[in-house]
C-alpha cells in the first residue's frame, strides 16, 4: 500500500537502514521475517519501518487497556427525600450521600412532594436548604435547584478529588 518510488527505512532496532526503493525494503523485511510500516506518509521521503505488525497492535492495545484501568468513573447516584422525613430516616441517608460524595461521584438529591405537601412547598426548600448545609464541607451544588409540581431537585459534585487514590494519600499523608 506505500506509494512512493523511494522510501527511507528503519530497521527493527529503529535504526535508520537508508533511502531504498519499495521492492527492495519489502525483500529485505520479508527476510527477517517482519513487515514493512508506512510510519510518516507526509515526509519526504516518507518513512518506513521494519517490524512485527502484529505484536505492535498487541502492545497498543495493552496500553490503552492499561490506561484505562487507571481511569476514575464518575457515578451520578441518587437519593429521594420527603419532607416530612423522619431524624433517623435522614441522618441513614445522609450517611449514603457522603459516602458518595467522598468517593468522587455525584449526587442527585430529589425532594418528592406528594398530596398536601403540594400546598407547602417551603417544607421541601427548607429540608433542601438542611441538605446543602450539612454536606457543604463535602460537596457544592452544580446548577440550580429544579422545581417541578411533584418534586424539587438539585445536583451536588464532591469539592474535593474523591477515589480510593485520595483516601490513600490522606491516610500516607496524615
Amino acid at each position: 500500500m506505500i506509494h512512493a518510488q523511494e522510501i527511507r527505512v528503519i530497521d527493527e532496532d529503529k535504526k535508520q537502514v537508508g533511502i531504498l526503493s519499495v521492492p527492495d525494503a519489502l525483500s529485505l523485511a520479508r527476510q527477517r521475517g517482519l513487515d514493512l510500516v508506512e510510519i510518516a506518509p507526509g515526509a519526504n521521503p516518507p518513512v518506513c519501518r521494519i517490524m512485527d505488525y502484529g505484536k505492535f497492535l498487541y502492545e497498543e492495545h495493552k496500553r490503552e487497556h492499561e490506561a484505562k484501568k487507571h481511569q476514575k468513573q464518575i457515578q451520578l447516584k441518587e437519593i429521594k427525600f420527603r419532607p416530612k422525613i423522619s431524624i433517623h430516616d435522614y441522618s441513614f441517608k445522609m450517611k449514603h450521600v457522603q459516602r458518595f460524595l467522598e468517593e468522587g461521584n455525584k449526587v442527585k438529591i430529589t425532594i418528592m412532594i406528594r398530596g398536601r405537601e403540594r400546598s407547602k412547598p417551603e417544607l421541601a426548600e427548607q429540608l433542601m436548604n438542611r441538605i446543602m448545609d450539612d454536606v457543604q464541607h463535602l460537596g457544592r451544588q452544580d446548577g440550580t435547584m429544579r422545581k417541578q409540581d411533584w418534586a424539587m431537585s438539585a445536583m451536588l459534585v464532591p469539592t474535593k478529588a474523591g477515589g480510593k487514590d485520595a483516601k490513600t494519600k490522606d491516610a500516607q499523608g496524615s
